[in-house]
């Protein structure tokens, strides 16, 4: 008799992925310490919820069968009262899964931009710092096809434009480091993950955070979307996480046609000319303008649309307007047929 379904389903996506980064691997210059004759390392951003428990128990699991090792990494944000016994007893649990490394890292949360966005930077802050200290090939993330339904939301309610609307990236990462982050479970909703640990008797932690209003995303989980399937019937997550699939490829292809645009608007100073950019398509010129603004000095996190729609008009609604602020004490200004870029 094989697994329950919950649990086949988690190790399922789990495999593929490791799959495909074994694939990766070969397609890329090796780390010396992925090299022949060590295994590489595979680790799992836990949390103790039960998303990530279903996601290091399938790791856990799938890895050996692979060549593949498996490791565990918790953060603790600092946030509530015994965080740092939250993070002990996460490593205790990730340990018994038979996990290799396993480790417990501190973070210090700011104030940039909102808790949720603080605490969310200065955990990816420490897994990057980890990843890179231990060499692993890839980080684990168990995010959820529901949470990808609540960031396709929360990126409408922004008005922030397709991409916002693409959601969470299946591979993800920064400079360097491209691939780094692997979503496994994002055409695997919430309630299998959940399924997952309750027949493999894993105990799992719930996060107050995660129902407290002052949250946002807590008001969308528990608030937002059930009025929508309410209101609309079943099936509202999963086409929103459609939503997101088809929204990151019409971006991604947006996103090539603009890095191919921007070297002909160009003059051979390299200054952007603006009867160039006129001509170009709005949702091409836009992203060309944001790229621009972003190599100038401008934080990518901050740079909302509204900003790039000011910048827009100086190209298409040109009235001898001054120059434009922007985050990152950047400023867009329009001189003699060209737009200039740059920090103030």
């Amino acid at each position: 008799m094989g697994p329950h379904p919950a649990v086949a389903a988690i190790r399922l996506a789990v495999r593929r992925v490791l799959h495909d980064v074994l694939t990766d691997l070969t397609d890329t210059p090796a780390d010396p310490r992925t090299a022949a004759g060590t295994r590489p390392l595979v680790l799992v951003a836990c949390s103790g919820g039960a998303d990530s428990m279903a996601l290091a128990s399938a790791l856990a699991f799938e890895a050996p069968k692979l060549g593949i090792r498996a490791g565990g990494i918790t953060v603790d944000h600092g946030l509530q009262a015994g965080s740092d016994l939250r993070a002990a007893e996460v490593v205790t649990r990730m340990t018994a899964l038979r996990l290799d490394p396993v480790e417990s890292v501190a973070v210090r949360v700011g104030r940039d931009g909102g808790p949720e966005a603080a605490a969310r930077d200065a955990r990816y802050g420490a897994l990057d710092e980890a990843a890179d200290r231990l060499g692993a090939a890839a980080v684990l993330l168990g995010h959820t096809r529901d949470d990808q339904a609540e960031t396709v939301l929360l990126g409408l309610a922004r008005g922030s434009g397709i991409r916002s609307l693409s959601g969470m990236a299946e591979v993800s990462g920064g400079p360097g480091r491209s691939h780094r982050y692997r979503r496994p479970f994002l055409q695997v909703d919430r309630q299998t993950a959940r399924k997952a640990c309750m027949v493999q008797s894993l105990a799992v932690w719930d996060d107050p955070h995660n129902i407290d209003p002052a949250y946002t995303r807590s008001r969308l989980r528990h608030e937002g979307l059930p009025a929508l399937e309410k209101a609309l019937g079943k099936g509202v997550v999963e086409a929103l996480a459609r939503t997101a699939q088809l929204s990151r490829d019409d971006a991604d292809a947006l996103d090539a046609w603009a890095a191919e645009a921007e070297t002909g608007v160009r003059d051979a100073d390299g200054r952007l000319e603006c009867a160039k950019l006129y001509a170009l398509p709005p949702a091409v010129r836009r992203r060309v303008l944001r790229r621009a603004v972003v190599a100038a000095g401008s934080p990518a996190g901050s740079l909302f649309a509204r900003h790039i729609e000011e910048v827009d008009r100086l190209i298409t609604g040109w009235r001898g307007q001054g120059a434009i602020n922007l985050p990152g004490r950047v400023e867009a200004q329009r001189q003699g047929g060209r737009l200039v870029i740059r920090q103030g």
